[in-house]
């Protein structure tokens, strides 16, 4: 499937930073990063930070480097970064691939070059060796009290944090601290911890090092190295700027040197962002893996259908500011409708087969009466479906004693059959137990289109499928997986878990859908955008709802459906 092309180009804040710095000559070439964390699948808050470092790289014909934040051993996987690449090639593949400088960069590759930064710091006197306990530094650090270390020699410092190197020390017992202000306003700026020791092979350079760098010293000085001119960041790393700019300035680097800028993340309702929490769905079990359909993972949502203009778009739409906000998730349902829309072809499928018999209609005649592919595309062409006298129409479209103003299927009552003709329910089919089995019907064969009365009106219009020509197929109903706007809003998410999240059905399919690739998006006709998973076989087709057609969780919460 043709991805389609990304509106024109979103204006916000940052990019009038980066169109004014190219004017004015402070910059000549655009380098912004992507620093994601292997520890875990990327999310949708992800997808927006990516859409705008590249985005940005892909208008101002810059790059966007791709680099591995990987200062926790403990906490990080070969499988992780291998996810991550492949979300991200998935994301920007075909639109912005061509500003990705280098696939990926790695933090720990620069791991020399940090340590010779912060002996350079411990030399200048502006950083040393504390054997406090980490809770120790954590409490020090809120009263704003000097720790009783804070005034060694530069060389008895130089020595510790090179004996800490050669791994002489158990993990705990020492860091380094950058010497700043034990009573700053601003608490990041409180003596903060630049290295750790941590005794673990590490996926990139297993067993070389025994001292990691923390967040904000690998961060900056990583944008250093490679040149970054615009490192964009979310909103709560606002506080960590002060920081940013004093390790900068402390060390003497010469220019050029980066600028950090702050955005505010992406909230989505009905999910959560937090990295620790969708671990602990996947370790607990309560979903199934990284790349479940229900996950808001970009797995997750690749799995369900969801194609990556639909994210591009979804990203862009939202907007970038500096001001946090809530984005319903309805907004990510329509941007994937109004694509799916004009993109997917129909077909008709039967999610709860209900046999019906058309008991004037020649048995044995096989009709392929005609289709439309997709009435948003002319391009899309028709196709031939075939009818006979035994039909599935869904359960859902019949009811024995309806109440008023039912317009579907009903004893006595008429609708017309999509593509095809009018038909009549005469008599109604019960087991033992007053299931209803079978319906039997009469069918208006002057009702198709060219007939005498294919223009006769009734008020309903139902799909169906042959059930000679059917094709039995498992239909995956997802759902959100939390029936609360904001899961985790009193700590306790696992409660509002959805238990209707995924339902899983054997669905009755026309004949076309044998033709169906991986690709391609398809509207099954009154109930929604469905993708073929990636369980399916040559044997047994599997099927993901990607959206439902309209926005069922309005109606349920009383309000209007959300637009972008």
């Amino acid at each position: 499937m043709t991805e389609l092309a990304v509106a024109p180009a979103p204006t916000d804040f940052i990019r009038e930073v980066v169109a004014e710095d190219l004017r004015t000559g402070k910059q000549t070439r655009i380098v912004t990063r992507f620093p994601p964390e292997p520890n875990g699948y990327l999310h949708i808050g992800h997808a927006k930070s990516i859409c705008l470092n590249f985005g940005i790289a892909h208008e101002f014909v810059g790059v966007c480097n791709v680099r591995m934040d990987d200062t926790n051993p403990t906490k990080e996987e070969t499988e992780y970064v291998d996810s991550i690449m492949d979300d991200v090639h998935w994301l920007i593949d075909g639109w912005a691939d061509k500003n990705l400088g280098g696939a990926p960069l790695y933090t720990s590759d620069y791991f020399d070059r940090l340590y010779q930064f912060a002996v350079e710091l411990v030399d200048k006197g502006k950083a040393y060796v504390d054997d406090m306990t980490p809770e120790e530094t954590d409490e020090f650090r809120r009263l704003g009290k000097e720790s009783r270390f804070r005034n060694r020699s530069i060389e008895e410092n130089r020595d510790l944090f090179e004996r800490m190197k050669a791994g002489e020390f158990p993990d705990g017992t020492r860091t380094l601290r950058a010497k700043i202000d034990v009573n700053a306003p601003n608490l990041w700026l409180r003596d903060p911890v630049l290295y750790r020791i941590r005794h673990a092979s590490h996926h990139h350079t297993g067993d070389k090092w025994s001292i990691y760098p923390m967040y904000d010293w690998a961060h900056t000085l990583s944008d250093y190295i490679e040149g970054i001119t615009h490192s964009v960041c979310t909103l709560e790393f606002e506080v960590h700027r002060p920081l940013y700019d004093w390790i900068l300035q402390a060390l003497e680097l010469p220019p050029p040197v980066p600028h950090q800028y702050e955005f505010a993340r992406l909230n989505l309702t009905y999910t959560l962002m937090s990295k620790r929490k969708l671990i602990q769905l996947v370790n607990e079990k309560l979903v199934n893996g990284w790349d479940d359909p229900r996950m808001i993972t970009i797995a997750g949502l690749r799995r369900r259908g969801v194609t990556a203009s639909a994210l591009r778009s979804f990203a862009y739409n939202i907007g970038i500011t500096k001001y946090p906000s809530m984005t319903d998730m309805a907004v990510l349902d329509h941007t994937i409708r109004d694509e799916f829309n004009r993109t997917a072809e129909r077909r008709l499928v039967v999610l709860r087969p209900l046999k019906v018999v058309l008991t004037n209609y020649p048995d044995g005649k096989v009709e392929g009466l005609e289709a439309v592919n997709n009435p948003e595309d002319q391009t899309a062409g028709k196709r031939k479906v075939p009818f006979s006298r035994e039909l599935f129409i869904d359960a859902a479209d019949f009811m024995e004693t309806p109440p008023p103003k039912y317009f579907r299927l009903k004893p006595g009552g008429e609708v017309r059959l999509k593509y095809a003709y009018i038909i009549k329910c005469d008599e109604v089919v019960n087991d033992s137990s007053g299931n209803v089995t079978e319906l039997l019907c009469t069918v208006d064969l002057e009702s198709k289109s060219g007939g005498a009365t294919a223009n006769r009106k009734v008020k309903g219009t139902i799909h169906w499928v042959s059930a000679a020509h059917a094709r039995d197929a498992e239909v995956r109903l997802y759902d959100r997986l939390f029936t609360a706007p904001e899961p985790d809003a009193t700590g306790d998410f696992k409660s509002f878990i959805n238990p209707h999240s995924l339902e899983v059905v054997t669905a009755k399919c026309e004949p076309a859908l044998a033709e169906a690739t991986p690709e391609k998006r398809y509207q099954f006709e009154r109930l929604g955008y469905f993708t073929l998973d990636s369980d399916s076989t040559a044997a047994k087709q599997v099927w993901n709802r990607t959206v439902t057609l309209k926005d069922t969780w309005a109606k349920m919460e009383g309000r209007a459906p959300s637009r972008p």
